[in-house]
């Protein structure tokens, strides 16, 4: 009988430890080695199996996909740490204040802006939590609404790319495309990349967005006393100020998704664009001249696309005076760049801030790939008890078929996402369902984006949803965490339409791949 379900039972004790709140990567890790052993004493599993992790783990480390996670996360952390998120829910603030629901607006509009820059849940929510949030108290929100609305728009971060959720995701669904291709016989398969992942997942993200919108403006026509227009005692702000706060992260936005889905960069090179960028901005809003920051911008854009359209290569023993000088001009772009960078790298040290960023950095991406290392193990454990099979029967036992079968596959993720991270049932669970739904003949990309779409509304399910902690962290006393928790409730319910829509309408989520790649 135990041998028959040991794969069943090494879920559920995952499961176990994990709630029982034991760190989780070590929680992989030891159920799987537990179970490894436990299946070669029953004589479910050869213990043999294992020497393929060496392989497993190499392979993670070595992915050029992965290596974009660090770069992105630097990103976020610089920019949330030089306090550009304020001076943009100031001033959008100011600006939509006087409209009912305005503030809400100027949220949803913050956290999108921020979500495309900076990509990180924690930063956003807590940064609104702490500037938004008591600004929407004092103008008579209702503390539900401004709650939820703090922790929803931060959540944004994970649909709307860059974000780390969508190429962990992407990682995973073309190992899955590729699987399944495999199974079908094809030996000359297709794969899919980041870029087309980023696109599928731009134009439903902003469909999130103005369904948001839709519902703020609606609650304000029906609910007037939860949402009064805000007092702006300091005037709308002028044309200036709100390009002044704006115009630098959109530049950011369209430089590093500009880049990887016009082809012109990978997305690991396009994330250390966005770091280098990130870094300028942050020097700028630190003192840095802005004169030298403009100019460094300038000389490393040029050069970037200098280089692409007229490479030297001064090694040749056929380089003539037109190379040498071309060289030199380059060489002096990247000076120029480099005295840019370095100055604001200088500057982010004397104030505290460079070194906190790198921290934090390191934790957040230790704490990623920990969890991908050690859930390829569990998988490779899983595989080998039988447990892929499994899943391959239940779902196709569905009733309803392809569609019956994504439906079960995506209330398990959403029910899972109540107690699990979204990295947790990224690469532990879509492994084993991914394969076997493309199968039966859905589209790998509009899959993804369905996907995505339920893991971040793993963020606001609680009783562990990560936007619900940050935002405790960080809201007055007066709010408590049943009013968070109660403020959620209908942006889950328009999380659920959300994925209905993309549902009803796969093209939103596949024509802008096909149309780019």
């Amino acid at each position: 009988m135990i041998v028959e379900y040991i794969d069943l039972l090494m879920f559920a004790a995952l499961m176990a430890v994990i709630l029982s709140g034991f760190p989780v990567s070590f929680a992989i890790a030891g159920t799987a080695i537990l179970f490894a052993y436990l299946g070669w004493a029953t004589g479910a599993m050869q213990v043999g199996l294992l020497g393929a992790l060496a392989q497993r783990v190499y392979g993670v480390l070595t992915n050029d996909v992965l290596i974009a996670i660090p770069l992105f996360v630097t990103m976020g952390v610089v920019l949330e740490r030089s306090r550009i998120a304020e001076d943009l829910l100031d001033n959008m603030g100011r600006l939509f204040g006087q409209l009912r629901g305005g503030l809400g607006i100027s949220v949803v509009l913050v956290g999108a802006l921020l979500a495309a820059s900076t990509g990180i849940v924690g930063a956003t929510v807590i940064a609104m939590g702490m500037i938004a949030l008591p600004t929407m108290l004092r103008t008579g929100y209702d503390p539900r609404l401004a709650s939820g609305l703090v922790c929803t728009a931060g959540t944004l971060g994970q649909i709307i790319p860059p974000s780390t959720l969508l190429i962990i995701l992407s990682d995973v669904m073309s190992s899955a495309y590729q699987q399944a291709q495999y199974e079908q016989g094809k030996f000359s398969v297709e794969t899919i990349s980041v870029g087309q992942i980023f696109a599928g997942a731009l134009v439903p993200g902003l469909a999130l967005v103005t369904i948001y919108i839709l519902y703020i403006l609606a609650r304000g026509a029906v609910r007037p006393q939860d949402m009064p227009p805000a007092p702006t005692p300091e005037g709308r702000p002028g044309l200036a100020a709100v390009t002044g706060a704006v115009v630098p992260p959109v530049v950011l936005i369209v430089a590093v998704l500009g880049a990887i889905l016009g082809g012109v960069a990978t997305p690991t090179e396009a994330a250390s664009v966005g770091a280098v960028g990130a870094i300028l901005m942050a020097g700028a809003r630190q003192g840095v001249d802005r004169r030298l920051i403009l100019a460094g911008a300038a000389a490393l854009l040029t050069l970037a696309v200098a280089a692409g359209l007229a490479p030297v290569r001064l090694q040749r023993s056929d380089a003539g005076a037109a190379d040498w000088a071309l060289g030199a001009l380059y060489g002096a772009l990247a000076l120029v760049g480099i005295w840019a960078v370095a100055a604001a790298l200088v500057r982010l040290f004397r104030r505290d801030l460079l070194v906190g960023a790198l921290t934090t950095t390191m934790t957040v991406t230790a704490m990623i790939f920990a969890t991908i290392l050690t859930a390829s193990i569990f998988s490779l454990v899983f595989v080998g008890l039988g447990g892929e099979e499994r899943v391959a029967q239940i779902l196709q036992s569905m009733p309803g078929g392809p569609t019956g079968a994504l439906i079960f596959a995506m209330a398990l993720i959403f029910v899972l996402g109540f107690f699990l991270d979204f990295v947790e049932i990224t690469v532990i669970l879509l492994p084993l369902v991914a394969p076997v739904l493309i199968l039966m003949g859905h589209d790998p990309i509009w899959l993804a984006i369905l996907i995505a779409i339920n893991l971040q509304t793993s963020f606001l399910t609680p009783p562990f949803g990560f936007s619900l902690f940050y935002l405790r962290g960080a809201a007055p006393p007066e709010i408590s965490t049943g009013q968070i928790y109660a403020g959620v409730a209908p942006f889950i319910v328009l999380q659920i339409v959300g994925i209905a829509v993309i549902w009803a309408l796969p093209a939103l989520a596949t024509w802008l791949p096909r149309a780019v790649f």
